[in-house]
């Protein structure tokens, strides 16, 4: 995907940051977005549905500058401003795509022939 992204006319290449879900977290994949010059914001594994109050105003210590990409991932991802980066993975409109094909009954037309539909 990052190759796909550099492959894009200029203008349209400049990713800034990338939001993923757990399936793909890996080591290597975290190491080439920062290598590219992007933020990644990959979960690492599921997080519990509904922690304490308090873990939600919690802002986590800095980190030495000499961790792994990996530790430094995490670690913003706990930060108020990771987390609020990371939701915005919600706001996408494939789901409505999803309901309106699925739900809706919309994976077939009900006429035959493609002057009918």
């Amino acid at each position: 995907m990052l190759a796909q992204l550099q492959a894009l006319p200029a203008g349209l290449n400049g990713a800034k940051r990338l939001a993923a879900d757990a399936g793909y977290f890996s080591k290597d994949n975290v190491a080439a977005c920062e290598a590219a010059g992007i933020e990644p914001l990959i979960a690492v594994k599921r997080d519990q549905h509904h922690p304490h109050w308090s873990e939600r105003f919690h802002e986590p210590p800095e980190l030495a500058p000499a961790t792994t990409p990996v530790a430094r991932m995490t670690n913003r991802l706990k930060t108020g401003a990771g987390r609020a980066a990371y939701a915005l993975r919600k706001q996408t409109v494939e789901p409505v795509f999803g309901i309106i094909k699925s739900v809706m009954g919309f994976r077939q037309f009900l006429t035959r022939g493609l002057a009918n539909v």
